[in-house]
């Protein structure tokens, strides 16, 4: 049985390079940092103070309204990132087409600080005099549901929480639902806001970049490299089958293949053998009906922590063989830093701006050679080349490694 074709027609993004595709496409290319001092939270008693915040992000200018509800930071990107995903892509909800319309959202963090401060009244006075208004955020769906609710989305609503990978597995939950007639288009994507409490969360945890050198610095497959830079973000796809796009809609690119693969090793430490990670990269092949030469370009998972890049560097050899030393590889975390469920997503995007402007974004902050981290890396300039398939990684400490592959439409 053939395969439905399921196409983007819509992207929405609020990240620390820019809001909306065309900034965000366009400080990607030129290489331009997100990395920034934190303004949300005091950190003059933590050796790290910078991460991808969001510094421009004014949620009243783009929901275009005159004041916000009690919503956490996480809901607001969400629903500005979907607001742009709907413009871009022209396309109205109504009642002939909402019941056939659904929301499908990756966020791990997206709650926490919410959870956070209504405990912290409940605890300090009392159950009693909790904030009511604070409690709809607390719960893990609240940024999808109010996806739906703001726009009348009446079809299904689901949140995914897998970590790094939640982004991509959200797309591979719609379009499953869109091959099995359950939905004829999704806005999906994903969230994590910069928070003080999953900030130190990644901090105790001796994750992030800073805690040993100094500067904090994103450097995917550095030699120097000591953690990732934890950063917010939020993006959104409007993903349609193929069949019933309207002929004036602009299609960004298709889904071909996805691979999903759960391989736990230790508390948040990635298997040594990188099983999960080359299972999933061939499963996504398969599913697409592509071997490693067909493809043109490698979005890596690469968040410059001393473990994890070396195993995706050691997977990468072994799907592709001897073409690993010609596919082109690349690193978006390097640039928008570790932005958790909401990096595949990002990355998506990413592969979509190369398949319409054929250019790659680059690796930058890559210093010193590591030889146990060699590939044919896009370094400090974007790349002039033309992008017809895109492999995208996302592989998480927990075990959960996801792939995907974005495709030129003809």
């Amino acid at each position: 049985m053939n395969k439905k074709r399921i196409v983007i027609t819509g992207i929405g993004i609020v990240s620390p390079i820019g809001i909306g595709k065309d900034e965000f496409w366009e400080n990607l290319f030129a290489g331009k940092s997100g990395i920034k001092p934190i303004t949300l939270f005091d950190t003059s008693n933590l050796k790290v103070k910078v991460a991808g915040e969001i510094t421009d992000f004014d949620p009243l200018v783009i929901l275009e309204v005159k004041k916000i509800m009690d919503l956490d930071r996480a809901t607001l990107l969400l629903l500005s990132a979907a607001k742009l995903c709907l413009e871009d892509g022209q396309f109205q909800i109504d009642e002939k087409n909402t019941y056939q319309t659904g929301v499908a959202v990756g966020t791990t963090f997206g709650s926490l600080n919410s959870v956070s401060k209504y405990d912290q009244e409940a605890l300090t006075e009392g159950p009693r005099y909790a904030n009511p208004s604070v409690f709809p955020s607390t719960v893990g769906n609240s940024p999808a549901s109010r996806i739906s609710i703001k726009h009348k989305i009446k079809g299904f609503n689901t949140t995914i929480s897998t970590g790094i990978s939640a982004g991509l597995d959200a797309l591979e939950y719609s379009a499953d639902l869109i091959e099995l007639n359950r939905a004829k288009q999704i806005l999906v994507g994903s969230v994590e806001d910069l928070s003080l409490q999953t900030f130190m969360g990644l901090y105790k945890l001796d994750y992030l970049s800073g805690l040993h050198s100094t500067p904090a610095c994103s450097c995917p497959f550095d030699k120097n490299r000591d953690g990732v830079v934890f950063a917010e973000g939020a993006t959104m796809f409007l993903v349609q089958e193929a069949d019933l796009v309207q002929d004036k809609t602009k299609i960004y690119g298709q889904i071909s293949g996805v691979g999903s693969v759960f391989d736990p090793a230790r508390f948040y430490r990635y298997n040594p053998k990188g099983t999960g990670m080359k299972r999933a990269m061939k499963m996504a092949l398969d599913d697409a009906g592509l071997k490693p030469e067909d493809i043109d370009c490698v979005f890596a998972n690469a968040n410059a922590t001393r473990g994890a890049d070396p195993i995706e560097t050691l997977a990468i050899k072994e799907v592709f063989g001897k073409y690993s030393q010609k596919v082109l590889v690349t690193a978006v975390k390097s640039i928008t830093g570790e932005t958790y469920s909401n990096s595949g997503s990002l990355a998506v995007a990413a592969a979509l701006g190369a398949i319409a402007e054929n250019k790659i974004s680059p690796i930058i902050n890559y210093k010193n050679k590591d030889e146990n981290c060699e590939l044919n890396f896009v370094l400090d300039k974007a790349k002039k080349q033309k992008v017809t398939h895109a492999l995208i990684n996302t592989f998480g400490p927990n075990g959960k490694n996801t792939s995907i592959i974005i495709s030129r439409y003809n």
